[in-house]
């Protein structure tokens, strides 16, 4: 017994030991205060009862907090006693390490409803008192009276309760709710943070379904897509087993967005083709309509999204909600077929079929005729709800099968040497969660749908697509146009391998996809997928290995020298929050477009803020040398074509510990990249960079270009290899809304026809 105090103890957190001994303090002194009034108060119990509500609350502090400690104590043993080969075993025993966890964050959420009724009765204690004072003799308190007119020494303790009543009650709102360090039983052990975590991650992603309406998810111990994402996630932060923490990895990450990166050179670039951004400009509409929930018209109108929303939902106009089409899952109004008709400015005849509704992998989409343009468009919308969130979550790789690969593998429009190409270096793979959504979103579409939505291809019927476009049927002859943006974009685009080889006269449009497959099928599909990156969107850079090599690189930056907290601290702000350099840096504004759908923004930067690293070390040499190496090797020699090491001069004041630090922090880092499939962007690739304008040139010219935007945009034709990293720039998100990728389209447009006017004006 003596030997498991001792070692409970040293398991101890040292703001748990300091909220413990203060508690105790605090339950001792109220004790002695109402032991003292209370011969003279007794009847008066509703002036006893802050003194009550305070000795009370610091009694059952201390005994919550032991009983979480002591099961927080059983569930890290019950992980390290858990085996980390065995697969089965693992099965076996995760419906008890739930239940450990389970228990252990009910007690938690206990101690955290403890402190909040701590600091409501210290608040109504200190009001009280103030009262008191206030009033001087014409009080009617009774302790405080009593207090007040006797010895010195209990109106010392008085001011000492009050004293600390007010320290535990604040201090306690930064402590956290762990009792015991669970470093003290994990200290290096990977499997087990891995563990940890993973259980972490899966009940708090399960909780905020519950709080969704998703009750479904909290019920479910099997392993399901939740516990995939979960363990996904336990793998990302296995840096806690470098003796790393989360502040000192954001402290990391900073450091690439400090330092600056020269404008990249695309004079080797082709530049993309006119038509295929003048067909992605006209079908964009589209991709940003899929969104009709409530995300769309919180980027766009921030203050005015409610009267936006209902106006997109036809609330305002319910005399027309039974003209527009019933889709799966939408609402009674039919609001979302509203809000989507609405945005691109179609009658309702034109909206043949669609889903909202949403489970695991099922993506939300809308077909749409247009007979003018002689052209049937699928869109498919990106994420907006928490399945979406699962889905992206599923990016481990999954092989992709020869149903998937129809479009590449079955099809005579394909030139031969790539269609050998697909099918020698096969087994292919893709990110799975996408890969599902596509799989479940072509039985919607292309199989025999009945009644409850969903397709059956069994029956030998044709499905919904081919009833338009068949032969003799209303759209035969039609184009395909499936787009998509972000995680609409990666499904479109794993949708059109499949329906390539049915329908030549295919095309999809990816704006800001996610990489979802390998290098031969992406390159394979080029003919017949566009993906449209505009600056530097994180969603197209985003995957497993990218995230594996920031984070090592992230814990690299660190090590290199030793730093104090006060640096860690200050770098963890700076990439948390923009500092004012950074944002004069972004000079663009997201202006709210009420309604329509040509809302623009303008984005001026006089040169990169950020650093993207090519070559990347290895994740696991970095966790186990993470405390036993203060340097690495430099790498000379980098394989981007485009990459210029020299760092733009940051200027920083003077004697500032993050600017002294940065300076002795390499830029670059080496080592073996680690073993991990990597996904590229699918087919042809286009990248939209905003451009400086070019103050060297004729004053008439100069006077007319400034009258118009600040900055122009340039399309190239990008190698997908450019897009394996993440780039850390204070843009990275807002490059990703929608309505920029348009309006850098349509600048891209514009530029090039005022360049056609003035090549012909300098030959006239």
């Amino acid at each position: 017994m003596a030997m498991w105090v001792v070692s409970t103890f040293k398991n101890l957190r040292w703001c748990s030991l300091i909220m413990g001994v203060s508690n105790a303090v605090v339950f001792v002194l109220a004790a002695i205060l109402i032991g003292v009034v209370y011969p003279d108060c007794r009847g008066d119990d509703k002036d006893m009862l802050p003194f009550g509500a305070v000795l009370v609350g610091s009694c059952m502090r201390i005994l919550v907090m032991i009983r979480t400690g002591i099961v927080q104590q059983s569930t890290a043993t019950m992980i390290l006693k858990s085996p980390t080969q065995s697969a089965v075993f693992d099965a076996v025993i995760r419906r008890e390490r739930r239940v450990k966890y389970k228990r252990w964050l009910l007690w938690s959420r206990f101690l955290m409803l403890i402190m909040v009724l701590q600091f409501v009765a210290a608040t109504y204690l200190v009001f009280v008192v103030a009262k008191h004072l206030h009033l001087g003799r014409a009080s009617s308190n009774c302790v405080l009276g009593h207090v007040s007119e006797g010895t010195t020494w209990q109106q010392n303790i008085l001011v000492l309760l009050i004293i600390m009543v007010i320290f535990v009650a604040t201090t306690q709102c930064f402590t956290g709710y762990d009792v015991l360090r669970w470093r003290s039983f994990y200290a290096r052990e990977d499997n087990a943070w891995k563990t940890h975590y993973m259980e972490v991650f899966d009940h708090g992603i399960r909780e905020a379904m519950c709080c969704l309406g998703r009750s479904k998810y909290l019920s479910v111990l099997e392993e399901d897509e939740v516990y995939s994402v979960a363990q996904l996630l336990g793998d990302l932060v296995t840096y806690r087993a470098a003796g790393t923490g989360h502040f000192e990895l954001l402290a990391g990450l900073a450091l690439f967005q400090s330092r600056g990166e020269s404008p990249k050179s695309y004079e080797r670039c082709l530049e993309a083709p006119e038509d295929r951004i003048q067909e992605a400009t006209a079908y964009h509409p589209f991709a940003e309509a899929a969104y009709t929930g409530l995300l769309l018209d919180i980027g766009r109108n921030p203050v005015l999204f409610p009267c936006v929303w209902l106006y997109r939902q036809g609330i305002l106009t319910p005399w027309t909600h039974n003209r527009c089409p019933i889709l799966l899952g939408d609402n009674w109004w039919r609001g979302h077929a509203a809000a989507f008709l609405n945005y691109v400015n179609l009658p309702p005849e034109a909206l043949r079929q669609g889903r909202v509704n949403q489970g695991k992998c099922e993506a939300a989409y809308f077909i749409v005729v247009l007979h003018q343009l002689k052209s049937v468009v699928i869109a498919v919308r990106g994420t907006e709800t928490p399945e979406d969130l699962i889905t992206d979550g599923l990016c481990r790789e999954c092989t992709l099968s020869i149903e998937d690969l129809d479009g590449l593998i079955n099809c005579n429009h394909i030139h031969p040497d790539v269609r050998q190409r697909v099918i020698s270096s096969m087994p292919h793979y893709g990110h799975s969660g996408i890969v599902e959504a596509a799989r479940n979103l072509f039985m919607q579409i292309e199989g025999n749908t009945g009644d409850d939505g969903y397709a059956d291809i069994s029956s030998g019927s044709r499905g919904f697509l081919s009833s338009l476009l068949g032969a003799g049927c209303e759209c035969n002859g039609y184009s395909v146009r499936i787009v998509g943006h972000s995680l609409g974009g990666a499904i479109a685009a794993m949708l059109g391998l499949r329906l390539y080889g049915r329908y030549p006269n295919l095309h999809v449009y990816a704006y800001g996809p996610l990489p979802c497959m390998d290098p031969i099928v992406a390159d394979a599909c080029s003919e017949f997928v566009t993906s449209i990156v505009y600056n530097k969107e994180f969603s197209a850079r985003l995957s497993v290995a990218s995230i594996m090599r920031l984070r090592a690189a992230a814990l690299t930056a660190l090590s290199q020298e030793t730093t104090d907290a006060r640096i860690t601290s200050k770098l963890a702000r700076r990439f948390l929050f923009l500092s004012k350099y950074e944002k004069n840096k972004v000079g663009g504004k997201i202006e709210a477009s009420h309604l329509t759908s040509s809302a623009m923004t303008t984005e001026t930067t006089s040169r990169g803020q950020d650093q993207m690293f090519p070559v990347w070390p290895d994740v696991d040499a970095i966790v186990t040398s993470y405390d036993e190496t203060n340097h690495s090797d430099s790498l000379d020699d980098f394989t981007n074509p485009f990459y210029d090491p020299s760092p733009v001069n940051v200027s920083l004041p003077p004697g500032d510990p993050v600017s002294e630090f940065m300076d002795v922090v390499p830029s670059s880092v080496s080592g073996p990249a680690r073993d991990v499939p990597e996904v590229f962007l699918p087919g042809l690739v286009i990248h939209i960079q905003p451009q400086k304008n070019s103050f060297q040139m004729p004053l008439s010219k100069w006077w007319r270009t400034t009258h118009e935007e600040s900055s122009k945009y340039k399309a190239f034709i990008a190698d997908r290899e450019s897009f394996k990293d993440i780039i850390v720039s204070p843009s990275m998100f807002l490059d990703h809304l929608p309505w920029r990728c348009d309006h850098a389209m349509r600048g891209v447009l514009k530029a090039r026809r005022a360049q056609k006017r003035d090549d012909g004006s300098q030959i006239v």
